[in-house]
């Protein structure tokens, strides 16, 4: 039977061509002709890796197309300059560190102006790669430097007569610790303590570098944050005090409009809709060359649904751009505490398959931990931003023991079973002890299934392997270190080594795909067969 002509690949060129030519031709009406712009950018909204649809609100720029657009402008011929809006939302510092490198690569050929009412310590971090950053004389920087916490529950649930039973395998594997300690583990603090050192290290250097300042008068600056809009001013956190009306002025003496008139300025979403996505764009012409831009964030869970890293709908994501012509590599975006243990087997082996067509580059983003880093292990290189909470390969389990809380609620259940082990996940007593080394056991094999992936992917000695693992988490910049992840860098690195990966010539264009993709109203999507969203994030046992 012959295939229907819409899946050939003439007719998906034909497709690609004619809708880069629509962009091409509404660029030129929604871009100002000939003249000079300034690229306006909005951070004041929430800077995501995959932007959830927001009824009634406007589509936000996703993290990957942020940074593209940044890339793009500096050698934009059209764009004379880039103002920046802060506002308390750049969601963390690995971002952060992505953004600051973006800006101020921008910046060594044109102006880049941030301003902000209220800027966070991540803001500064990104904001510190602007050639200039503005405040208004009511506005604050919020710098007090960083804190990592956990709650203990411990004391709550022997009120209420709940006792866990938590087993773990690797002596840093500290989620359990939620409902066991009333504090953290020795283990546990170790490894927070040098995570912050590093993560810390990682602002102070990005601050001190972006505005011209020691390191040592950073680390005095943050112990005497937060600070005023004049305070952060005259100790060199920001350059002058500016309002919203005044920055016309400021960017007029920065860059004087080409031509005379007022200062153009676009939006970042349009910009890179009409000018980014169909940069070195050739009409109809050639192999319709792609980069698959994959993110996977959330926890990881079996089965299906639209929330969290669901293993089926990702492994046939990634089986389907295994046997894509016109995908010559992908990165695959992880930002995922972990989860489930076979879900993120699945997940990995896919990434295997997939690995066998085409070259696969795992960029980490502020967290890509246990079953996080696991999916990634199989990729062809992992590349992590220093600040990057990653590791913690190790497994944990349990199951809460309800029976006290029942009783206190005057509740009984009762029941047969056959099997020495029947009520092995029955929340109405704890582990036996013949079934908690049952549970150990099954944990252990897949603590070594885990390392064996890890040596298999990273080329780590398997002794060295064990002594990193243990469910210690690490900064990227210790993950570097120990060889637990390539290189350092962000999205715009990545995209940058898959290219390199799959033999594409600096100047040949390859659109980037932004995947998966969710439909424009989530609601919508539940009324479609096959469609759920169960999560089934627990388990025993999992990766977390």
């Amino acid at each position: 039977m012959r295939a229907p002509l819409a899946r050939g690949p003439g007719v998906r060129r034909l497709r690609v061509g004619a809708g880069a030519l629509g962009r091409r031709t509404a660029a030129r009406f929604a871009l100002p002709a000939r003249a000079g712009f300034w690229l306006r950018l909005d951070l004041s909204a929430p800077v995501e890796e995959l932007p959830s649809p927001r009824f009634g609100a406007r589509p936000a720029l996703p993290l990957v197309h942020v940074l593209g657009a940044l890339e793009h402008a500096a050698s934009d011929p059209q764009v004379d300059g880039v103002l920046v809006r802060f506002g308390g939302r750049v969601p963390g510092l690995a971002a952060a560190q992505a953004l600051g490198r973006a800006l101020a690569s921008c910046a060594e050929k044109r102006p880049v102006v941030g301003w902000g009412e209220r800027l966070s310590t991540a803001d500064l971090v990104a904001a510190s790669g602007a050639s200039r950053l503005l405040l208004p004389e009511a506005g604050s920087v919020a710098l007090v430097g960083l804190r990592l916490e956990t709650w203990f529950a411990k004391g709550l649930l022997e009120r209420v007569g709940v006792r866990p039973s938590v087993v773990r395998v690797g002596d840093f594997k500290s989620a359990g610790e939620t409902f066991t300690r009333e504090a953290m583990s020795p283990e546990q603090r170790e490894q927070l303590e040098a995570l912050l050192d590093d993560r810390f290290e990682a602002l102070v250097s990005a601050i001190a570098a972006g505005r011209g300042l020691d390191a040592a008068e950073v680390r005095e600056l943050v112990d005497r944050g937060p600070f005023g809009a004049r305070a952060a001013v005259e100790a060199g956190l920001a350059d002058a005090c500016l309002h919203a009306d005044e920055l016309e002025a400021e960017l007029e003496r920065l860059a004087p409009p080409r031509g005379g008139g007022r200062v153009r300025a676009v939006d970042a979403a349009p910009y890179h809709a009409l000018r980014v996505a169909t940069a070195g764009w050739r009409p109809f012409g050639g192999p319709p060359s792609r980069i698959a831009y994959v993110v996977a964030e959330g926890s990881v869970h079996g089965g299906g649904g639209l929330r969290g890293m669901a293993a089926d709908p990702y492994r046939r994501l990634l089986a389907q751009l295994a046997s894509s012509p016109e995908v010559r590599g992908v990165v695959l975006r992880v930002d995922s505490p972990g989860g489930d243990a076979v879900a993120s087997d699945a997940i990995w082996r896919a990434v295997q398959q997939l690995r066998r067509e085409k070259p696969v580059v795992a960029s980490f983003g502020e967290v890509a931990a246990s079953g996080g880093y696991y999916v990634a292990a199989g990729a062809d290189r992992v590349l992590a931003e220093p600040a990057t909470i990653t590791g913690s390969i190790g497994v944990v389990g349990g199951k809460l023991d309800l029976s006290g809380l029942y009783e206190r609620l005057g509740l009984a259940k009762d029941g047969v079973e056959r099997g020495a082990r029947a009520g092995l996940t029955s929340e109405t007593r704890g582990f036996t002890p013949e079934e908690r080394r049952a549970v150990r056991d099954e944990m252990k094999s897949l603590y070594a299934l885990f390392l064996d992936r890890v040596e298999a992917g990273r080329g780590v000695e398997r002794e060295r392997l064990e002594r990193l693992a243990r469910g210690r988490v690490w900064s990227g910049a210790q993950a570097h270190r120990h060889g637990l992840v390539d290189a350092l860098g962000g999205p715009l690195e990545a995209l940058r080594e898959v290219r390199r990966l799959a033999g594409l010539h600096p100047s040949e264009p390859a659109p980037v795909d932004l995947l998966p993709a969710l439909p424009r109203f989530p609601a919508l999507g539940m009324l479609l067969p096959g469609r759920s969203r169960r999560v089934a994030d627990g388990g025993l046992p999992g990766f977390r």
